[in-house]
C-alpha cells in the first residue's frame, strides 16, 4: 500500500512540478479566450507550445540553476583543481565529469576552466572529462528532460553523458597528447590562494548574480530553440520528417549529429526542438543525438579551442566524442522502448 503512495506522489509530483500540466492547461484556455484560436490549428498550437514551453523552462531554469549555482559556490576554481589534483586515473576522469555537472555553463563558457586546470598541472585528459561533461550533463538538465520525458530517459541521458565524458577524457591521457596544447597555455599560472568560505549570505548574493549571468546567455537561444519546436511541432508534416530522420532510417543518428555540431546553444534551447522531433515520429536517440551535437560540439566551441590546443589534439577530440555520441545514439534508437 506505502508503494503504491509512493508512486501516486511522484506522478503527481511529476505532473504539477515538473511537466506542469495546470499550465498547459492554464496556457489552452488564455489562446482560445484572448487570441480566438482553436487549440487543434497550426496557429493554435504553435502559439500554444510556444508560450508553454517557454513559461515552463524559465521557471525550472530559475529554480535550478539557483539551486545549482548555490552547490557551485562550494567548488571554487582553486577548490576544484585541489579535489582533482587529489586523485589520478580514471578515477579522476570520473570525478572531473561529476563535477562537470554542477557547473551549468555552455561549452565556450568551460573552455577557461580548462585553461586554468591544464595550467595548474592536471592532465589534459581530466580537464578534457570536464569539458565534454560541463555543457553536456548538468544537474538542470535531470530535471528538464524528466519534465519534457520522463525520469528513465532522463537518468539514461545523464550516465551515457558521463560516461562518455570519462571514456573520451581516458583515451585521451592514454594517447599522450600534452604536446599538442599551445604552450601559453602550460605558462599560464592559476595562483594557489584559497578562496576565503562564503557566508549563506554571500551564497545567495552569488546564486542570484549566477542566475542573472546565465538567464543573460541563454534567454535567446530558449527562445529561438522554442519557436523551432513550435513549427516542427506544428508546420511541417510529419511525413517530411520521419522521411528524413524517421526511426527507420539507418542514417537519421549521422545526420542529426551533423546538423547539431554547426549550431551553438545549450541545453535549454535545444530541448524543445528535441521534444518536437520526437513528437514527430524521430527516433529518442536520433533527437538526443542532434542534443549532444550542439551542447558538446557546437562549431563556436571547437574554434576557441583551436585557440588552446593544436589541430591533432582539436581532432582526436572531435573524433572521440563524435563517435561517442553516434553509437549514444543508436543505443538509445534500439532500447528506446525500455524508457518510453
Amino acid at each position: 500500500m506505502s508503494g503504491v503512495i509512493l508512486l501516486f506522489l511522484l506522478e503527481w509530483l511529476n505532473a504539477h512540478l515538473l511537466k506542469m500540466e495546470w499550465l498547459n492547461n492554464l496556457v489552452a484556455v488564455l489562446v482560445k479566450s484572448i487570441f480566438g484560436l482553436d487549440m487543434n490549428s497550426r496557429l493554435g498550437g504553435s502559439i500554444h507550445f510556444f508560450i508553454y514551453d517557454v513559461i515552463k523552462i524559465f521557471i525550472l531554469l530559475s529554480v535550478l540553476i539557483f539551486l545549482i549555482s548555490y552547490i557551485q559556490s562550494f567548488f571554487p576554481a582553486e577548490r576544484t583543481k585541489k579535489i582533482l589534483g587529489s586523485f589520478s586515473g580514471i578515477t579522476a576522469n570520473i570525478l572531473a565529469a561529476l563535477l562537470g555537472t554542477v557547473t551549468p555553463f555552455c561549452s565556450c563558457s568551460s573552455i577557461p576552466l580548462f585553461i586554468g586546470f591544464t595550467s595548474a598541472g592536471l592532465p589534459i585528459g581530466v580537464t578534457f572529462s570536464f569539458l565534454i561533461s560541463s555543457p553536456l550533463v548538468d544537474l538542470a538538465s535531470i530535471i528538464l528532460l524528466a519534465s519534457i520525458f520522463n525520469w528513465k530517459i532522463s537518468a539514461a541521458y545523464v550516465l551515457v553523458g558521463i560516461v562518455l565524458a570519462v571514456i573520451a577524457g581516458t583515451v585521451i591521457s592514454k594517447l599522450k597528447l600534452e604536446k599538442y596544447v599551445e604552450p601559453f597555455v602550460y605558462s599560464n599560472k592559476m595562483l594557489d590562494v584559497e578562496q576565503e568560505e562564503m557566508t549563506s549570505r554571500e551564497r545567495i548574493s552569488f546564486s542570484i548574480n549566477q542566475l542573472g549571468e546565465i538567464i543573460k546567455k541563454v534567454w535567446l537561444y530558449i527562445l529561438v530553440g522554442v519557436g523551432i519546436g513550435a513549427l516542427i511541432h506544428n508546420y511541417i508534416p510529419e511525413s517530411i520528417i520521419t522521411a528524413v530522420l524517421g526511426q527507420d532510417k539507418w542514417y537519421s543518428v549521422f545526420i542529426a549529429v551533423l546538423v547539431g555540431i554547426p549550431m551553438y546553444a545549450d541545453i535549454f534551447g535545444t530541448l524543445p526542438i528535441a521534444e518536437a522531433l520526437v513528437f514527430k515520429g524521430v527516433g529518442l536517440g536520433t533527437a538526443l543525438a542532434f542534443m549532444m551535437g550542439v551542447t558538446a560540439l557546437s562549431l563556436p566551441s571547437i574554434i576557441m579551442l583551436k585557440k588552446v590546443v593544436k589541430v591533432k589534439l582539436l581532432t582526436v577530440f572531435v573524433g572521440i566524442v563524435t563517435l561517442g555520441i553516434i553509437i549514444v545514439g543508436f543505443l538509445f534508437n534500439s532500447f528506446s522502448y525500455l524508457l518510453m
